[in-house]
């Protein structure tokens, strides 16, 4: 986790939740800020009210490539704690009419603009910013994203984090090319990280396979403890010392908000994801004539 590019986000940002009065006008996209969540899904509510798993059941993370298997694992919704601080997070979505490169353009298309961030989650995303290289209009939408880094401020419960996400090709997590062919499935990859200071904690996979009537997202989040690593050469002295003995021991509260956070803004997402993306190659398509 040691590359991740080090330009930071605007420091002289203020972020709040939801919109603000003007803050949709003019956006094409306006029509689909919706700020009525759905309840959780009860399969995450079963899996919550279990507590945490046994160790063993969690996909190590050396092994997450087997999420291109056929079948399921032991483990897809909830979460487990490790002896060294660590957490590792499960979450299955399903998102009817939704298709694996649906996926891959969103996580291109939102990264850009605040308001295109705060639809994805209205009551907890506050800011975005991109970091990237700019990518040919006709590129790929993977590639569009992958070596980018993706400043958020949002809630997860009720603690505001300030993460630097990179998107890193999904190989790098042990996949094959072969096994995600945009049109059957998606590796959304990455490493994530503290914005203001250079200091990673964990790494990100949500994988997208086509079933009958759209999709399912099988998420996956390994944090904290062994996963705590300073990146671009910095030491651990000072703040960086102190943030990162904050992180190394995560607890149930901390593993049990983000089952929540990541279910409920990925349900959100799929509701209007087609929606959405259908406008968009159509006005993309009218651009282009």
């Amino acid at each position: 986790m040691a590359d991740l590019a080090e330009p930071r986000p605007d420091p002289d940002r203020r972020p709040h939740l939801g919109m603000q009065a003007g803050e949709l006008d003019g956006k094409w996209y306006a029509a689909y800020w919706n700020p009525v969540m759905a309840p959780l899904p009860e399969h995450v509510r079963e899996a919550l009210a279990l507590g945490p798993q046994a160790p063993p059941l969690c996909l190590d993370f050396d092994a997450a490539a087997t999420l291109s298997d056929a079948g399921y694992h032991d483990l897809e919704n909830g979460y487990s704690l490790f002896d060294d601080g660590s957490m590792h997070i499960a979450t299955l979505t399903r998102m009817p009419g939704v298709s694996p490169a649906m996926l891959d353009w969103w996580f291109w298309w939102h990264a850009t603009e605040t308001q295109r961030y705060k639809l994805w989650y209205p009551r907890a995303h506050l800011y975005a910013e991109w970091a990237g290289e700019t990518v040919a209009p006709d590129a790929p939408y993977r590639e569009r994203y992958l070596g980018g880094t993706s400043f958020v401020d949002e809630y997860v419960g009720n603690a505001l984090g300030e993460l630097a996400i990179r998107f890193v090709p999904p190989r790098r997590f042990g996949f094959s090319d072969e096994s995600l062919d945009p049109d059957e499935a998606t590796a959304v990859c990455g490493t994530v990280g503290l914005s203001r200071i250079p200091l990673d904690w964990g790494y990100l996979i949500h994988h997208v396979r086509r079933v009958q009537g759209g999709s399912e997202m099988r998420s996956r989040f390994w944090m904290g403890g062994r996963y705590v690593t300073p990146r671009g050469g910095a030491s651990l002295t000072g703040e960086l010392d102190t943030a990162a003995e904050g992180l190394r021991k995560l607890g149930a509260e901390q593993a049990r908000a983000m089952v929540v956070h990541c279910s409920q803004e990925m349900n959100h997402l799929a509701a209007f994801l087609p929606d959405i993306f259908d406008e968009f190659t159509r006005k993309e398509s009218a651009d282009q004539l």
